[in-house]
């Protein structure tokens, strides 16, 4: 009986992160199209909660941290940005990102 690790090792996490971050800008304004590039973030209304207008919902372009300062909801990439705006869980947001951007992650 083989171990599930050694067969199903799941997604690879650094690297779809490191995939999805060079393709940042162009995956955030097609998930938050009525965003707007202010520096090296993109500014957008949450669409996770009623949000009249851009400007507490922000993603650093350049590192993939995000957060809703309005609400306290971030996280530190974008996978986990991609779980928040899906409402899914982390492996699945990995696992449909890694299909989106042609990376291979394990399962």
């Amino acid at each position: 009986m083989s171990k599930r690790g050694s067969e199903n090792p799941g997604p690879n996490f650094p690297e779809i992160n490191r995939a999805a971050l060079q393709r940042l800008p162009e995956l955030v304004a097609r998930w938050l199209p009525d965003g707007r590039l202010l520096g090296n973030e993109w500014v957008a209304r949450n669409p996770n909660r009623t949000d009249q207008r851009p400007g507490s919902f922000k993603i650093n372009l350049t590192s993939g941290k995000w957060a809703d300062f309005a609400t306290g909801d971030a996280g530190g990439d974008v996978i986990s940005l991609a779980a928040y705006l899906a409402g899914l869980r982390q492996g699945e947001a990995a696992r449909r990102l890694a299909d989106m951007l042609g990376v291979r992650h394990g399962s």
